[in-house]
């Protein structure tokens, strides 16, 4: 008998009505491949009923992709940035008035609650707003410090890499393809993206409201296939590679693209803790936790499997979040009823249960959850919390990458701090406290690309300003800022040298030269020259 029973909450029979089969059918058109293409069928994980039929690119219909891109990329890199910036800023509008559209998509294909859609939605609305008000400061040239002061001018200037190529997860279908598309293409650079199969609807649909904003044929296209039979041509072809995935796929990826000498930015795997403080608002806490740990039930980059809590404030903590999972509406619903939605994939089904069974075998305690539900869906697992884990359960390093966390005590902040740590990734973290400089000071202390104070993992994400990324084998690159787009052009130095540099004009012998220069170089050390 399972400790967790939610409302059941049945499924719109058969997929939403917007998603017509004419609409199926443009999306899937605009795959590059050739028109007697093998074919590969998707099921949606809501019912296990058939979603689309994609056709599959063939390893030269991905170099064929690039020829293309490359031919337009050069057209659109030379279209003045305040032209590109007009696109992104119409599919702004269009991502917008078209979200119910794009939220059946992703809810069909990932399995994830509307409510976890909703916020692909505004992350890429964010996105493209950002860069498109952002972009053009970003890469205007730069005036830089001179090698000599008034004699040397200095420029820094940022082209475009030329074609890079995108390779986007299931879990977050639009806001990995367009958000990781957006700052490329602003940049002036052409896209050729492999999304996964699963959810390429959703990468397509974004790819086809780009073109209806005004963006020139070809610059952004699309590809669906297995990495074993075009990532090698996609990798021959590109000038950068974007990559969001598994880290032993990101390891691969990174030895390729050392081998051609090309840049790439790689959001792996994550472990990702929560440390909960003696003096956490415990409400706040636990509320946070479940937001940590349970969104697109748990099959997110940035969420929170291991939660360590000081151990004068553990017993009141678990019950109040135990408490609040047991609450959370697990189902399959085109609107706004359900907390928690269903697994992507039966594999992923497969990791949660062994994961999860692997950790009972040898003696951990479920508090919540820790079944699946087939009576839901043939991919639904219960929200699981797990206590009692130690280093030989699988779950207990490794990423589950579904919705189970495991809850663990410290003593004192040195411990937790060093708990958290204690793992080869570093991803996001978050920390709960009521004392905000204390908060800070301890999330400076963790080892993670990002770490919320007080909130599961949006207000980084969403802080779309600053850098995003990994540490460790949680990737290397950043995402967002200034980092997200310079990532994706090529730096130039051009500088202009005027009269006097560092060798002696005519007639001047280096004997008299160098003691002069000596002389300079000291003033300029006590009148606080950089």
């Amino acid at each position: 008998m399972s400790i967790y029973t939610p409302d059941k909450v049945t499924t719109t029979a058969g997929l939403p009505s917007s998603l017509t089969a004419q609409l199926r059918e443009r999306l899937t058109g605009r795959v590059a491949a050739s028109a007697d293409a093998t074919r590969v069928a998707t099921a949606a994980p809501y019912t296990g009923g058939p979603l689309a039929e994609f056709p599959v690119s063939t390893p030269g219909d991905v170099e064929e992709a690039f020829v293309r891109a490359r031919r337009a990329q050069a057209t659109w890199a030379a279209t003045p940035i305040g032209e590109r910036r007009k696109v992104l800023l119409r599919f702004h509008d269009l991502v917008l008035a078209r979200q119910n559209e794009g939220l059946d998509l992703m809810q069909a294909e990932n399995g994830k609650t509307r409510r976890d859609a909703f916020l692909e939605i505004t992350d890429t609305a964010i996105t493209s707003r950002y860069y498109a008000r952002s972009a053009e400061k970003l890469l205007a040239p730069q005036r830089r410090r001179g090698a000599i002061p008034i004699l040397t001018r200095t420029t820094e200037l940022h082209h475009p890499k030329g074609v890079v190529a995108i390779i986007s997860p299931w879990n977050y279908p639009l806001s990995m393809a367009a958000g990781d598309a957006i700052p490329a293409l602003l940049a002036g650079n052409a896209v050729v993206q492999k999304p996964d199969t699963q959810t390429a609807l959703t990468a397509l649909w974004a790819m086809d409201l780009m073109y209806e904003a005004g963006l020139p044929a070809d610059v952004w296209q699309m590809v669906v296939g297995r990495g074993s039979s075009i990532g090698e041509p996609l990798m021959n072809n590109a000038d950068y590679v974007m990559f969001t995935g598994s880290t032993a796929t990101g390891r691969q990826i990174a030895r390729d693209a050392g081998e051609r000498l090309i840049g790439a930015s790689l959001e792996l795997g994550g472990k990702n803790p929560m440390l909960v403080l003696d003096d956490a608002d415990l409400d706040r806490a636990a509320d946070g936790a479940v937001a940590a740990a349970f969104p697109s039930a748990g099959q997110l980059c940035v969420s929170i499997e291991r939660i360590y809590v000081a151990e004068s404030v553990r017993e009141e903590f678990v019950t109040k979040f135990v408490e609040r999972t047991k609450k959370l509406k697990l189902g399959a619903a085109y609107d706004y009823s359900t907390d928690v939605g269903s697994l992507t994939t039966a594999s992923q089904l497969d990791t949660v249960t062994t994961h999860v069974a692997d950790a009972v075998g040898k003696g951990a305690t479920v508090l919540a959850g820790g079944h699946a539900r087939p009576d839901l869906g043939p991919l639904f697992y219960e929200p699981t919390i797990l206590t009692d884990v130690t280093p030989e359960m699988t779950l207990h390093a490794h990423e589950t990458f579904g919705p189970v966390v495991s809850i663990y005590g410290f003593a004192d902040v040195e411990e937790g701090i060093a708990q958290a740590n204690a793992t080869s990734y570093g991803l996001n973290a978050s920390v709960w406290s009521r004392n905000g400089a204390h908060g800070r000071a301890v999330a400076a202390r963790v080892h993670a690309g990002t770490v919320n104070v007080n909130e599961a993992f949006a207000a980084a994400w969403g802080s779309i300003d600053s850098p995003m990324g990994g540490m460790g084998d949680s990737g290397v690159g950043r995402r967002h800022g200034k980092d997200g787009i310079l990532k994706y052009t090529e730096p130039q130095t051009v500088a202009h040298q005027r009269a006097l540099g560092f060798t002696p004009p005519a007639r001047i012998p280096w004997t008299t030269w160098v003691p002069a220069l000596t002389a300079v170089l000291r003033v300029w050390k006590l009148i606080g020259a950089r």
